[in-house]
């Protein structure tokens, strides 16, 4: 019998959209319904964190906590701060300041019905709370502090952080194709590989077992941002969410530039093939993960 992608996606997303739920009350709780900055701030953080979405690095994290053979759960604190990061990402990456965007995830930007500054302030607050969220995953110290450390180099200046400003200073010019790969291994993989590992840590993994996880991830990610090259030049708004053909109106080189519509699916075809092999010493426990990369190539969203 074939896995059922669709319905653990639905499952692990319900238990990410819980859990996100329950944190935005617990910060309306805190802040008050004043109508001063704390409570517009909470406002606004839970506006970005709770319109829904794929849920893809939370999903990871639980994923590669499941390919150790542990339950999912452990890893949806870790999870959940993953993409507390990632939606504070999106929010900076969507203003004047940057690419400058009106819609993500099918209505209007942060900045548009906040204003900059607010938007500004509600991704740093997203940002900084996910490293108390990332803490309460439970585990031995030593484990929250090797995963917690590998979360702000992904975040930081060697990961997503580091990865947008060469995006930032690649804008305008043409670049190659390593150059392209390195940038998006750092702006998006690296999220994507700190929540495969951080869930496979929390599973209990070796270093022997991280090694193929990051293998998988690594391709993982890749293959994620060539499709979404794919699509940015073939989807509508009501598909993607957001303005469509934005990257290349923006001056940026995308794969599809470099290796046209089907050679660069057949690129992330190729890479994706190569990750999931990583995966074979994992036996059914990667089901899941499999699944997920063979989607990730597919899919048209």
């Amino acid at each position: 019998m074939s896995f059922d992608l669709k319905s653990y996606l639905s499952a692990r997303r319900d238990l990410v959209e819980a859990e996100l739920a329950k944190l935005g009350k617990l910060k309306a709780l805190v802040h008050g319904d004043t109508g001063f900055a704390p409570g517009k701030l909470a406002e606004a953080m839970n506006y970005s964190l709770l319109a829904g979405g794929k849920r893809l690095r939370p999903i990871l994290a639980m994923a590669g906590c499941e390919a150790m053979g542990k339950p999912p759960t452990m890893a949806l604190h870790f999870g959940c701060a993953v993409e507390m990061i990632h939606t504070y990402s999106l929010i900076h990456d969507d203003l004047p300041a940057m690419d400058n965007d009106d819609f993500r995830r099918g209505r209007p930007t942060n900045h548009k019905v906040y204003g900059e500054a607010l938007a500004i302030l509600a991704g740093d607050a997203l940002l900084t709370d996910a490293f108390a969220l990332a803490a309460q995953s439970p585990a031995p110290a030593d484990v929250l502090v090797e995963i917690i450390r590998e979360l702000s180099f992904a975040a930081g200046s060697p990961g997503m952080v580091g990865g947008q400003v060469i995006d930032v200073e690649a804008t305008g010019n043409k670049v190659d194709l390593d150059h392209l790969k390195v940038l998006h291994a750092m702006k998006t993989g690296a999220l994507f590989d700190v929540s495969l590992r951080g869930g496979a840590r929390l599973g209990g993994a070796t270093d022997e077992q991280l090694g193929h996880i990051r293998t998988y991830a690594q391709a993982l990610g890749l293959a994620f941002q060539i499709v979404d090259d794919v699509l940015d030049v073939t989807a509508d708004l009501a598909q993607l969410g957001k303005d469509p053909g934005s990257d290349r109106e923006a001056g940026k080189t995308t794969y599809v530039d470099l290796l046209g519509v089907e050679g660069a699916m057949a690129h992330a075809r190729q890479v994706m093939d190569a990750g999931i092999l990583a995966l074979a010493p994992f036996g059914v426990h990667a089901e899941p993960l499999r699944a997920l990369g063979n989607y990730t190539v597919e899919r048209n969203n």
